[in-house]
């Protein structure tokens, strides 16, 4: 890989409206941001030269940002044209039926996917739900508190958009999202350190009334959450990373921190079931066995694979976008009877879906007020395998749709291609003395311990979802052979991998969060004006996030972050340094 080139530089300051001045010591600078060619890429006395590539060789974009991210040219030789046709997937916005990103609807939660990944990082702390929102990256988390399932009138990652004349499952203009302060530490951790600097904390209280929600029956005994998009480069290398690696990590830490009852089993020593997904889910491929792929994507891990992680799968429930092993819609039972019986609705599609080149045809049946309350009760209640051949029948078979999927086989694998070819921006200033410091201190901390530095990627015989299965066999290739492949690369990305609990105020649904990646992490404030962190953007900076993790003395974290309220100043503020340059 090339060192940083003072051409690659000043061509992303322009991109983003910033200046650069340089000095006779061949530098750099981007205010905080300062890249050496002289040092970057070698080994010093704290940090080894892998250190600068957190993505490994194959997997480190040279461009310090993220939406100019390149994978490295190793990755996806070859594959260029396609990833750059998935980038335009993910960054422009899906529409009702015109080509190449069509079938939005008929509910969907946002339109298009950078809304919720600004420059592909971190979502903004918002202080009103607005689903269009540039930079809301919030998905509303409704569930009921006395078994933390979520409520079943609308979709696991709720709407609150809908194409005329339905109406979105929840109406937008009557959520609240309040912030409140934290007024002192259950812990007992003063709000101020010792030498007086002062950190304030605050966190979110989300309420929905009963009458936002336009569905039959209305929930009941519920509460919500916000949980926020995280950065999705680097995704890749993740998936890389061999189950049995991520599972020793897990039985490493077992003797000494609770670990989730739903994934673990203590007494075994190993993984539930529950942990992997089934072999029949789809096609789990070869390599996996019986067990499927095991769980490693979002804060709860409930994805397994890349190919059916967290992005992945949000290109068809986020949007309603409909694929070939995935012909049925993102609704429930319960929105679909609400608009079936709505009269408004019944009219509307009475007077304007009785031409065959309506979008709303398939829902016109026999015009009668019975028959398009039947048909609509019908197709928007086709939100699993068992219902299928419904939406088959009514949709694919009629116009606008033709039979056809809205994303096909070639433009699900274009996205796969560009998802997994995602690299992590370069590391910064790990030359500078109180970065080094910071490091060491965060090592000292036992910050590491959760926020583990590094790993060895696996073979990558990674799992083949159907769609991307079945277009490379229409062009007589291995699906394995055509996606980007990270095999035995040394990556920095600072997660154990591993769901821990913080115990704090308004915490996140069931209070397992998995350990969010560091890596990239300090350039958000520069690339997208917020240095938001945690799962709803409650920490406004680093050292509030760093906090939070001591809210609460049950913690897994509370020794580390108490450790961390004892140094001087000049020490957090170092550990603070190398947290935003790693």
């Amino acid at each position: 890989m090339n060192k940083l080139s003072r051409l690659s530089i000043v061509t992303m300051l322009a991109a983003f409206g910033l200046s650069a001045c340089s000095d006779d010591d061949n530098k750099t600078d981007l205010g905080e941001l300062t890249l050496a060619e002289e040092v970057f890429g070698k080994a010093n006395d704290t940090f080894s030269a892998d250190e600068w590539y957190p993505g490994g060789q194959l997997g480190t974009t040279e461009k310090a940002s993220y939406s100019a991210i390149a994978p490295a040219a190793a990755s996806i030789a070859g594959m260029e044209a396609d990833f750059n046709t998935g980038e335009d997937f993910f960054e422009h916005l899906y529409t009702f039926e015109q080509e190449p990103r069509k079938g939005l609807g008929p509910a969907w939660v946002r339109n298009g996917c950078i809304h919720c990944h600004p420059s592909y990082g971190h979502g903004k702390r918002q202080t009103e739900y607005r689903a269009n929102q540039v930079g809301n990256g919030y998905l509303l988390v409704i569930y009921h508190p006395d078994n933390n399932a979520y409520i079943s009138e609308v979709t696991g990652m709720p709407q609150t958009q809908a194409m005329a004349p339905f109406k979105a499952p929840i109406d937008e203009n009557q959520i609240s999202i309040q912030w409140l302060d934290v007024k002192e530490m259950p812990s007992g951790l003063p709000m101020q350190f010792a030498d007086g600097e002062q950190y304030a904390l605050i966190y979110p209280e989300v309420s929905i009334p009963q009458s936002a929600f336009n569905t039959n029956p209305k929930p009941e005994n519920y509460e919500v959450r916000l949980e926020s998009t995280i950065g999705i480069y680097g995704t890749g290398l993740l998936d890389a990373l061999d189950d049995a690696d991520i599972e020793a990590q897990w039985k490493a830490e077992s003797p000494y921190v609770e670990l989730n009852p739903a994934m673990w089993d203590k007494e075994a020593g190993t993984f539930k079931a529950s942990a992997y997904y089934s072999a029949g889910y789809n096609d789990t491929g070869k390599h996996h066995g019986d067990r499927g792929p095991l769980k490693r994507f979002t804060y709860a891990m409930t994805r397994g694979t890349l190919q059916d992680g967290a992005g992945a799968n949000a290109i068809w429930n986020i949007t309603n976008v409909t694929r070939s092993d995935r012909h049925w819609l993102y609704t429930t039972p319960a929105w679909a009877k609400a608009m079936s019986e709505d009269k408004e609705v019944i009219a509307y599609i009475r007077e304007h879906g009785a031409s065959e080149t309506s979008i709303l045809h398939p829902y016109y049946a026999d015009g009668t007020d019975e028959g398009i309350s039947q048909r609509v009760n019908e197709i928007l209640s086709c939100s699993s395998i068992a219902k299928k051949d419904v939406f088959e029948k009514y949709l694919l078979n009629g116009k606008p749709y033709n039979g056809e999927e809205e994303m096909s086989d070639k433009q699900y694998y274009q996205f796969i291609v560009w998802h997994r070819g995602l690299a992590v921006p370069a590391a910064r200033n790990l030359d500078d003395a109180d970065v080094k410091r910071g490091k060491v201190l965060f090592t000292d901390l036992g910050c590491a311990q959760c926020h583990r530095p590094s790993w060895k990627t696996g073979e990558d015989k990674m799992w083949v979802d159907a769609s991307t299965k079945a277009y490379a066999q229409s062009i007589g290739k291995k699906a394995e052979d055509m996606l980007p492949r990270y095999a035995h690369q040394t990556i920095w990305p600072y997660t154990d991998m591993v769901q821990h609990r913080l115990f704090m105020k308004n915490d996140i649904r069931t209070g397992w969060c998995r350990t969010t990646p560091l890596w990239g992490r300090g350039l958000s404030l520069r690339l997208t004006g917020a240095d938001d962190r945690l799962h709803d953007c409650r920490a406004r900076t680093v050292i509030e996030a760093i906090m939070w993790h001591g809210y609460s003395k049950e913690s897994d974290a509370y020794s580390a972050t108490e450790k961390f309220y004892r140094l001087p100043k000049a020490d957090r503020d170092a550990v603070v340094k190398f947290i935003e340059s790693i």
